[in-house]
Formats: structure tokens, sequence, C-alpha cells
């Protein structure tokens, strides 16, 4: 499965970014709140979905590993189609859409182009149990790292939630930080870079 691209844009549609990949151009299809931040000549990253079809098979880039697992998981409701879910993240980022979600929020999600109030509700049906073990997966993981302080003002859980940030499991994630010495200090930033370095020996 192709889960990033890295190249150069050479060129934007309305709904998708031309990233040229080793002599390939590949059309990208990615919600306005990604392509708005995308700058044409310059080498850009995308956190991508491939999504295979028997009429076609399409690339749907985001900036973000959490924007494109909020958009799988958006994509798996029923009748929730692949432009649905780019037209709800070119509305509002993850957070927010999870936050229309967790709190039932019918009407903020009708906002998007293509959904009515029905396919609101059976979003919200659907993808509030998902986010609600999202949350408490994330928050298991961060009680098992611990809530200690390895930095000034900076808490293994934060270094744990970072890491989700970046697309790790949570429970990868926890046990990364529990790698760095109890009296680890420096920036989250730095307690960050530690960790990953010892994701990368595993």
């Amino acid at each position: 499965m192709i889960v990033a691209v890295q190249g150069k844009l050479v060129g934007k549609t309305l709904d998708s970014a031309l990233i040229a990949v080793s002599g390939v151009t590949l059309r990208v299809y990615a919600p306005l709140s990604t392509l708005s931040a995308l700058n044409v000549g310059g080498e850009v990253t995308l956190h991508t979905h491939f999504l295979v079809r028997e009429d076609a098979l399409s690339l749907y880039g985001f900036a973000t590993p959490e924007d494109r697992d909020t958009f799988e998981q958006v994509i798996g409701v029923g009748g929730v189609g692949p432009r649905i879910g780019l037209a709800l993240l070119s509305g509002m980022s993850s957070a927010a859409l999870r936050e229309a979600v967790m709190n039932e929020d019918v009407t903020r999600l009708t906002l998007a182009p293509g959904v009515g109030r029905k396919l609101a509700a059976r979003i919200v049906l659907e993808l509030k149990p998902r986010f609600e073990k999202d949350a408490n997966t994330l928050d298991g993981a961060m009680a098992s790292a611990g809530g200690i302080t390895v930095g000034s003002g900076v808490s293994r859980a934060q270094v744990v939630e970072a890491l989700v940030g970046l697309g790790y499991p949570p429970a990868q994630a926890s046990a990364a930080v529990r790698t760095l010495p109890d009296d680890a200090t420096g920036s989250l930033e730095d307690l960050i870079f530690r960790a990953l370095r010892s994701l990368a020996r595993e």
C-alpha cells in the first residue's frame, strides 16, 4: 500500500495536487486545507490513502497522518465516499471533525457539501464509538507511560501524544517513551527525537 508520496509539486487543481516522482507525475486528490498550504515548484510530502476500485485507482493525500487516518475512518461509514470525506476535511480540521462527532453536532457536519442531515446523523452514529475507543486507547497509553516530568514543563504524556500525532500506534509510542531515562531533560522536540531514535533501533 502507498502510505506517503514525496516529490516536486508541478501543479494544482481545485481538488488535487500534481506531484512529480521519479519521472512520473501523480495526481493526488486532497482537501482544500492541504492544497492551500502547498506551493507549486516546491518539494512536498503527503500522507496517502490508496483507493482501489474496479473502475479506478486513486490516491488521496493529506498533510498529516492524523488527517489521513480520519479520512479512512470517515469513508468507512456507509454511504460516505472519498469526495464527501475530502469535503468534510476541507471545511474543518481532523480535531474539529472529531469534536463535532463526539458532540453529535449534526448541523456542523451538514456544512460540508453533499452532507445532508440523514448522512450526518449516520456519520455520528458510526464514528462516535470509534473515536471514543481511540481516545480511550490514547489515554491508556499516556497512563502507562507515566505522567512524571521528563523536562522543563514537559511530561511523558505530552511526548506520547506527539508521537501518536506523527502516526505511531499508542502502544508503540508509549513503549518508546518508556525508554527515556527518568532524569531526561530537554524541550518537547528534543525528547520526541530521543524517543524516535529508540523506535528506529527496533
